[in-house]
């Protein structure tokens, strides 16, 4: 038996499987400052976003066998360093791929027929200016045939294309460790395998309506002033990756100078505290980090992380 802490939370199912293979479960959240003193009587600890499990406090942790991470990033763990230890590290890359992707294509549908601006002006000026606000907003665009470029072919950006090949869109792919994936669909009860194409960087920005991001943040960012100015103009930027992979200060010039014509942030440099100059911008949708925060991805979260915590605690 060990004892493990679950510092961020996970679903009711994985701390339920976790007790029944008969592990000592604490599902408290100590604060970051106190796990020093705290940390080192536990075995395993759970961890998502929050938590920061950095060389210092894996060196005061003898006892600790393995980190766990509810979700795909690892930015938050110093990972080398605790496989250096013997401490295994693991996470649940394939639990919320689906919820990432619909959350961008929730974002992409807001923006294609201006729901988020609608969502703004209505409440205050909806029953004075609803032919002008009717006006103004029956520009949209249908998604079926703009090009999309993925930016990270891993589990996510494969759902993502999934999605946006089953509404009749184009995608292309950019991803230096993805040669040509394909991506298996299902319309109308007919299997297709369908290889997506993959491009240079500059290739395509030149050439895509929308980019969205599914990388993990390395330290600077992948898109800044220089990619900006080799996108089309009026392009739409979608981010439910991880704050940091796009420069702010980029971003809002070129929103400003509509080299950018809407952009659907869910991930922010500066969590939780974003800028408010992005998220006020009129031409940003915008979430809270919210993009595996459905019921379905938070229970496949818990069971796939317990099953992984189990055999290793074996």
């Amino acid at each position: 038996m060990a004892k493990i802490l679950i510092n961020d939370g996970i679903h009711t199912a994985g701390l339920e499987k976790l007790r029944a293979a008969g592990h000592e479960v604490d599902n408290i959240k100590i604060p970051q400052e106190e796990l020093m003193e705290k940390l080192p009587e536990y075995s395993a600890i759970c961890v998502r976003s929050a938590t920061k499990v950095r060389q210092e406090l894996i060196d005061n942790c003898p006892n600790l066998k393995v980190i766990g991470r509810g979700g795909v990033g690892l930015d938050n763990i110093d990972v080398d360093h605790a496989k250096s230890k013997g401490v295994e590290v693991v996470n649940t890359p394939a639990a919320s791929s689906r919820s990432v992707a619909e959350l961008v294509f929730a974002h992409l549908f807001s923006i294609s027929r201006f729901v988020y601006k609608s969502n703004r002006h209505m409440p205050k000026d909806g029953r004075d200016e609803f032919k002008a606000l009717k006006k103004s907003y029956s520009k949209g665009f249908e998604l079926k045939g703009k090009t999309l470029g993925i930016i990270g072919l891993g589990r996510i950006g494969q759902e993502t294309a999934k999605l946006a090949l089953g509404i009749g869109m184009k995608v292309v792919g950019v991803d230096p460790y993805a040669d040509g994936p394909t991506v298996d669909l299902e319309i109308g009860g007919q299997k297709l395998a369908v290889a997506i194409p993959m491009k240079s960087m500059d290739e395509m920005l030149a050439e895509v309506d929308i980019i969205t991001l599914h990388i993990p943040f390395t330290g600077a960012p992948v898109l800044s002033t220089t990619e900006f100015a080799k996108m089309k103009d009026g392009v739409i930027l979608i981010n439910a990756a991880r704050g940091g992979t796009v420069d702010e200060e980029a971003l809002l010039a070129a929103l400003v100078s509509e080299k950018v014509a809407a952009a659907g942030l869910d991930v922010f440099e500066n969590e939780p505290q974003p800028r408010a100059d992005l998220l006020q911008h009129p031409n940003v949708s915008c979430t809270p980090h919210i993009g595996a925060s459905t019921g379905e991805a938070q229970e496949n979260i818990g069971l796939e992380l317990a099953d992984k915590l189990i055999s290793i605690l074996a």
